[in-house]
């Protein structure tokens, strides 16, 4: 299951991610430049932070003045189009606020004509804090109202509505918990609930829920998996899907980037997308 690839000689599909680096290349704008790349989208990067990690460990974070990371999504929306944007770590309530303010001006989000995946990264994978809490009320009052769809893990969603997700009853609770910020579409994703042998994730858009569920992939290499399922969400709605359609698209393409992860360094490995590179 693949996007439509562009014509040699014609201007692919384009889109926008607004987050940090990964020093390591396992996650942020690395991973999500390159499973855009392997999904034949041109991938567009707003830099919010800089990090210094590796497989084990976040060491440091240098966050971008808010006002250049609005910059770099005012300068490419206005001169290259985009079909739709998604954020990663914001780092700061100052850049979130940038982030939204910015946004609205140049039509991302519900209020736009250009679809919004908001992925509220608070953590990385090894337990390091990347958002504070003065940001959170920010991430649910000002960003994540905008968005087409919201992509929390369970810890996020611990974060988020103090919902402890251990079942679908609770999945449920926090997926209506979280709709009241407003955005258009939430997704509560199973991968983190490591209990259960299927990874389990719950679409809602304020009426009706879609379970989307698949095997679990039994790796310890799981680094990126959330920015590759937010990635290619916003990649599919780049080509017109609709939400329910390019969760589908995401979920699949998630688990099989699960199935070709890798170990790197002495801590956790990456998600890979590179087994396209066999397949075509």
């Amino acid at each position: 299951m693949y996007l439509p690839l562009t014509p040699d000689g014609q201007t692919p599909v384009r889109v926008l991610t607004i987050g940090g680096t990964d020093s390591g290349g396992s996650a942020g704008v690395q991973a999500d430049s390159r499973s855009m790349a392997l999904l034949g989208v041109h991938a567009c990067v707003a830099v919010t932070a800089v990090t210094v990690q590796n497989s084990l460990r976040v060491s440091d974070i240098h966050v971008i003045p808010p006002q250049v990371v609005a910059d770099q999504v005012r300068v490419v929306v206005s001169d290259i189009g985009i079909g739709a944007a998604k954020t990663g770590m914001l780092a700061t309530e100052a850049t979130i606020e940038a982030v939204a303010q910015v946004c609205r001006e140049v039509g991302i989000g519900q209020d736009g004509s250009i679809p919004f995946v908001v992925d509220p990264v608070s953590a990385s994978i090894h337990g390091d804090p990347l958002l504070p809490d003065s940001a959170l009320d920010a991430l649910r009052h000002t960003l994540i109202p905008m968005a087409t769809v919201l992509t929390p893990n369970l810890d996020e969603v611990r974060l988020l509505v103090g919902i402890d997700v251990t079942d679908d009853r609770t999945a449920r609770r926090a997926a209506e918990a979280l709709h009241k910020f407003g955005q258009r579409w939430t997704i509560v994703k199973g991968g983190h609930l490591r209990s259960s042998p299927f990874s389990s994730d719950l679409l809602y858009d304020g009426e009706r829920f879609h379970e989307l569920s698949a095997p679990r992939v039994d790796t310890a290499h799981d680094h990126g998996a959330g920015d590759t399922l937010a990635t290619a969400t916003a990649s599919a709605l780049a080509h017109g899907y609709d939400v329910p359609a390019a969760i589908a698209f995401a979920k699949e393409w998630t688990t099989r980037s699960l199935q070709a992860s890798y170990p790197l360094g002495a801590g956790h490995g990456p998600v890979s997308a590179l087994r396209r590179l066999r397949e075509h």
